[in-house]
């Protein structure tokens, strides 16, 4: 009898499988939106591999993800093409496979294509043998229906039968140099396994590393349009912005060696940067949020998706700028991420936060076909008629609408963005003002009024990206924390909106605790979507989770999330602890479905999981006076450690960990009630992040913490006082400056 998975009939392969398309049995959004291709897409999983060990074929994956326009491309021109079809169903097991369940795949094999090819991306498509080595691989390749093919190159189909014939003409040869390749991935993906290897002593890791880190980013610097490095595409990569302007908020000690101008210089970079994003094509000035990156240089033109990640990262470095500087402008900014990430379509109903929206959508109801950007972009003519005449061209001015367009056309692949404007602030009210004989007042209550309306027909004429509704715990854990410090913030100056970011932030906590956590084991389950998913959580999962709920300790000092966050901290050591060469592998020690065991340190577009997870064992080590936790951390730095000294820039979430090591983490713990403990609070939490944690032990607050912290047991509830904790000793020290504490 078949297997649901497949039929029996003749194939040219020789063997006797014909495969149906088995997506409709996912509840990946990215998936399931291939199962009506002619591809006989199957699933990854035991079922399939062990089906192309019986047939002896090779496996050929694509991995990609749902808000991914070049993963868009492909399908319409390959996936959905017969003779593609054809050829995958015949003689591949074809499996496709979102990047967002499954990212341990997907770092393996992009591994191996960075590698071969020198560059990587979504969608990635591998050939890979029976027992899963890699073969041959790559990022998009035009298919049967590209328009933009380029002469001299080979297309999909091509590449598919020259892979077909090698496989059944010189397989051995591919055998043997698939296992020289995967040796060779081995070696090349040894990250957070050398520095210990074979017992070595440790170096220690000195602060001189941050100013080395510091250097390269000044080099790299673009003075002219922010951002790093120079060219384009630009990236946001939030975790080294957030340690550019940590600089600042360090210790003494920490200035001394970097310098105080050097500091003051990161500073600058980052809210250069910072306020460059905020005005360009990058931010949607619409509708709020920031798309993944942009295609040019000055950044105004985005790949349009927008992802949950970014959001949850790029929230707390600007609340640290506004903080830092006050500015209004950066104070706008933090409430429109907050807006995106606690109003639908991102925040789910039931509590936690989708994943992604869309970079492609119909321009009308009625259109076939999607296009990139389209429902962000705007002409002069539908300014004209949305706004009327006398405030068009005033809102055109300010956000660079032009007639003819604004998108150069060689950043216009597909011809979609001709005579399109991409918004972008180009101007202030001051200089408009004066140009149209106004007052500053009225052309920024033309601006308000016009968004206002450009929104309103944007939501009525325009359908909306598809949402990727997969809730995903790691991601979640950073827009947690993100909105518990930002209510924690604002919770003096604007009780109202910090409240609703706090109650989403709770909302989501609930949510993942209720749905996707075994109370019993205190494990995770990674998505859900249509209920829980399949696959146990991965130690990013943990380690963003449990920084979400320090935040959200922090900001409600709710024992019941320390707790949480205590136990989450102790599954994810038994479940990803190197025992032998320390850190944290990204897999636990019985995943079957892969071929190497990662560990993830360096920064990317979302930071390190090692960086995060040391962080957060320092936070804990201060908080419940764990010795235990506070050496892991020290241990999770030491296994980066050859890494981090011959590249410290790449490992900018592990920063922290550096300087703690150095000087240590200092725990207030606020105690009874008053007003100058409240005065110190709201001091407290006016300040950008650092190194401190804060707790507090009074009426209803602090019983699960005084028997879990013996040094807080000891401290009188009652008596109203901040005791500041370092190295296993307290002193009360309400009445000294928060401006001198590392906090």
């Amino acid at each position: 009898m078949a297997s649901r998975g497949f039929l029996q009939t003749s194939s040219s392969s020789g063997d006797d499988l014909k495969l149906r398309n088995r997506l409709n049995e996912s509840r990946s959004p990215y998936v399931r939106g291939h199962m009506n291709n002619p591809v006989a897409w199957q699933l990854w999983g035991p079922e399939a591999i062990e089906l192309a060990k019986k047939s002896d074929r090779l496996i050929f994956i694509s991995i990609g993800y749902a808000a991914c326009h070049w993963c868009h491309v492909m399908e319409r021109e390959s996936f959905e093409n017969q003779e593609v079809a054809n050829i995958l169903n015949s003689s591949f097991i074809p499996i496709k496979i979102d990047r967002e369940e499954r990212p341990d795949v997907d770092r393996i094999y992009m591994n191996f294509v960075q590698a071969t090819t020198g560059s990587g991306g979504w969608p990635l498509n591998v050939f890979i043998t029976p027992d899963l080595e890699p073969i041959f691989g790559g990022t998009y390749w035009p298919g049967p229906e590209s328009t933009g093919a380029m002469a001299g190159h080979m297309g999909f189909v091509g590449i598919l039968e020259k892979v077909r014939d090698l496989w059944q003409n010189q397989r051995q040869k591919c055998l043997e140099s698939a296992k020289d390749v995967t040796q060779q991935l081995r070696e090349f993906a040894q990250e957070g396994n050398i520095s210990r290897k074979d017992g070595s002593d440790e170096d220690g890791l000195d602060l001189e590393l941050l100013e080395e880190a510091y250097e390269h980013y000044a080099k790299k610097f673009d003075k002219q349009y922010g951002g790093f490095p120079r060219g384009a595409p630009k990236f946001p990569t939030p975790a080294n912005l957030a340690f550019l302007l940590k600089l600042n908020q360090y210790p003494d000690a920490v200035r001394d060696v970097v310098g105080a101008e050097e500091t003051e210089n990161a500073k600058q970079m980052v809210l250069q940067t910072l306020n460059a994003m905020n005005n360009g094509g990058i931010h949607d000035h619409i509708g709020n949020g920031f798309a993944r990156y942009s295609v040019t240089r000055d950044w105004s033109l985005p790949h349009f998706e927008k992802m949950l990640y970014d959001q949850g990262q790029l929230l707390p470095v600007y609340l640290d700028a506004y903080l830092t500087t006050k500015q209004p402008e950066l104070l706008n900014a933090v409430q429109d991420i907050a807006t995106y990430l606690t109003t639908p379509p991102l925040h789910a109903s039931t509590g936690g936060f989708f994943s992604a929206e869309d970079a492609d959508s119909l321009y009308r109801p009625n259109d076939k076909e999607k296009r990139e950007g389209a429902f962000y972009v705007w002409t002069l003519k539908e300014f004209h008629e949305i706004l009327g005449d006398r405030d068009a061209p005033i809102l055109a001015k300010y956000y660079n609408v032009r007639d003819e367009g604004n998108v150069d056309p060689q950043h216009d692949a597909h011809d979609e963005l001709i005579n399109q404007n991409v918004l972008a602030v180009t101007t202030d009210a001051a200089s408009l003002a004066k140009e149209f004989a106004l007052s500053v007042n009225e052309v920024e209550k033309i601006i308000a009024h016009g968004k206002q309306k450009l929104l309103e027909h944007r939501n009525k004429e325009r359908p909306r990206p598809a949402l990727d509704d997969k809730i995903v715990v790691s991601w979640n854990g950073l827009a947690m924390g993100a909105l518990a410090r930002t209510a924690a913030a604002l919770s003096f100056k604007h009780p109202e909106k910090s409240k609703s970011y706090l109650e989403a932030a709770e909302k989501a906590a609930s949510f993942i605790k209720r749905e996707l956590y075994d109370n019993t084991n205190h494990t995770l389950v990674r998505v859900y979507r249509e209920g829980p998913g399949d696959t146990p959580g991965f130690a990013d999962d943990y380690a963003f989770l449990i920084s979400g709920l320090i935040d959200l300790y922090e900001a409600t000092f709710n024992d019941s999330y320390l707790q949480w966050a205590d136990d989450l901290q102790k599954s994810q050591i038994k479940l990803f602890w190197d025992s032998t060469n320390l850190g944290f592998f990204s897999t636990p020690e019985e995943q079957s479905d892969l071929i190497m065991r990662l560990k993830d340190g360096m920064d990317n577009a979302e930071p390190g999981t090692n960086g995060v997870s040391a962080r957060n064992l320092d936070r804990l080590g201060a908080l419940l006076e764990d010795e235990d936790y506070s050496k892991k951390a020290r241990q999770t730095a030491s296994a980066f450690e050859a890494e981090i000294m011959q590249h410290p820039f790449l490992f900018s979430s592990m920063m922290d960990v550096v300087v703690a090591g150095k000087l240590g983490v200092r725990h207030s713990v606020v105690t009874g009630q008053g007003e100058r403990v409240e005065k110190w609070l709201h001091e407290f939490r006016s300040r950008p992040s650092g190194l401190g944690t804060v707790s507090r032990i009074g009426k209803g607050m602090g019983d699960w913490l005084k028997e879990r912290n013996a040094l807080v047991k000891s401290m009188d509830a009652e008596k109203e006082g901040v005791m500041v904790c370092e190295q296993g000793a307290c002193r009360d020290d309400l009445d000294y400056s928060v401006g001198g504490l590392s906090i």
